[in-house]
This record gives C-alpha cells, sequence and structure tokens, in this order.
C-alpha cells in the first residue's frame, strides 16, 4: 500500500492527516516565503509533535520554504539559502520528519550552470543532514537545476561527489514535470536511470498545458496532466505520495481517492 497524504497548515498535522484519511502530512515549519527560522506551531512543540506522530502512525514531512536557492551565484541569495536548510533539516529530525523538500532552484540568464551544480555540491557537502534531503523537480525556468533530465543528470554527478550524496534523494512533482516538458508516462524509469531513486511523489494535476512552465497546481480530473502517465509514475515508483492541490480535506480526499483508484 502506497501511503498517502497532502499538504497541511502545520498547527496539528496529526489532526490534518486524520481529516483526509492518510498517512502523512507535509507542511511548511514557518513562512514558506521568509527567511525568519523555522518554528514549529504544533502545542507542546518538536517533542510533543515527534511522540504524537509516531503514537498516531502519522509520517511527517517538511516543505523548505521556496525562497531557499543554493544554487544561485548571488552571495546574499546562495548563503543565506544555505544557512536556512541546515536550520530546516535540523529541525525536521527534531519532530521525527520523514524528509526535508527544496526546490532545486534556478540561475538568472547570464550564469554559468555548471557553476549552479558545484554550488549545490557546496551545499550538500557542507551539509549536517539528519533526514533525508529530498530535491524536487521545477516547472519552469531556462536556467532551472532540475526542470529537464538532462540537468538533473547534471546535478546528480555534481552531488555524488559529496560525502553526503547517499542522504540525498528526489522529490517528482507530476505538475512540474508535465509543465516543465517532460512526459509522465515511462518517467519514473527514466528518472531512476539517473537518480536511483524516487522517494516522495508530489501527485498534483497541472492547470497548464505541456511544456508550459507554469506551476499552477490544480485537482485531479480538472487539469491537463495525462491521467494515466502520473498513475503510471506513481505505480512504478511505490512511493509515498503528497496531493499539494486546491482546497481541504473534502477536496484532497477526492483527489486521493481519485489516484488510489488505478493504483
Amino acid at each position: 500500500m502506497i501511503a498517502m497524504g497532502a499538504h497541511v497548515d502545520s498547527t496539528d498535522p496529526i489532526a490534518e492527516a486524520k481529516a483526509r484519511g492518510a498517512q502523512l502530512s507535509q507542511f511548511f515549519l514557518g513562512d514558506p516565503q521568509g527567511w525568519k527560522g523555522p518554528q514549529v506551531a504544533y502545542a507542546g512543540g518538536a517533542a510533543a509533535l515527534k511522540a504524537d506522530a509516531e503514537a498516531a502512525g502519522i509520517a511527517l514531512y517538511v516543505h523548505a520554504p521556496y525562497v531557499l536557492n543554493v544554487a544561485s551565484m548571488n552571495n546574499r541569495i546562495r548563503i543565506p539559502s544555505r544557512q536556512h536548510l541546515q536550520k530546516q533539516l535540523t529541525a525536521a529530525a527534531e519532530i521525527g520528519a520523514a524528509g526535508v523538500i527544496v526546490h532545486g532552484g534556478h540561475l538568472t540568464a547570464k550564469d554559468d550552470l555548471e557553476a549552479g551544480f558545484t554550488n549545490w555540491f557546496k551545499a550538500v557537502d557542507g551539509l549536517d543532514i539528519a533526514v533525508p534531503l529530498l530535491i524536487e523537480n521545477t516547472a519552469g525556468g531556462t536556467k532551472a537545476m532540475a526542470r529537464h533530465l538532462e540537468n538533473i543528470d547534471r546535478l546528480w554527478a555534481a552531488i555524488g561527489a559529496s560525502a553526503n550524496a547517499d542522504k540525498v534523494g528526489f522529490c517528482l512533482d507530476t505538475c512540474h514535470a508535465h509543465a516543465g516538458g517532460n512526459e509522465l508516462l515511462g518517467l519514473f524509469e527514466r528518472l531512476r536511470a539517473i537518480t536511483g531513486r524516487i522517494d516522495l511523489i508530489h501527485a498534483n494535476d497541472s492547470r497548464d498545458a505541456f511544456d508550459s512552465g507554469a506551476d499552477r497546481h490544480a485537482n485531479w480530473g480538472t487539469g491537463q496532466c495525462d491521467p494515466e502517465g502520473a498513475r503510471d509514475v506513481i505505480r512504478s515508483a511505490g512511493a509515498p505520495l503528497v496531493v499539494e492541490t486546491p482546497g481541504g480535506p473534502d477536496e484532497h480526499r477526492a483527489d486521493l481517492a481519485w489516484l488510489a483508484e488505478g493504483l
């Protein structure tokens, strides 16, 4: 059985999972668009959340803030990104999280892609990775580290030189893959040949067309992702999945049920 859940409010991720009939929850530890340190909103703090989630059999995943970009050539972005990512990993370990998800990042038009991959190596090599660090593919940008498979291949080659390489995994977002120009059917095999693993699926439909570059999630059956391709990825990976789709418990239950039909 594939463990399923949703991205939820961080106040009580255990109750949020139960409201969706789910086995896991993903959430932010603080402002996803800000640079403040991670905060545990759960009553009783990190220790209570860890104990209560374990007792309830609910797995926890932490999504790092969107603003982090460890690939950046801008010191004012790259250095704080590394520091903040370390704080996210440390806080995630304190709550017993199964992983921390972070976007692959991007460079500006004038930057050399190879420098971005080198920055990723330096970041991974310098982190204390107490829980798996899961790099997520992204939808847009011509200088994205993890949009196109050829760049993911180069990223993984760079990370592979680090002593921490075995602590880094991959999170596949179906919306991002579709919008980024990657056919979903057979994508698991193509990605596994590069990364050797897929640790988590962000199972989202896409509001926009194939290769649009638009990161706009939709509820399943209302968007433009190939449904059979998406189910093929999920079946093949056998990894836990998270829906990051619009709505609350009712909409997420419907999305999880739609996905389960094809498994």
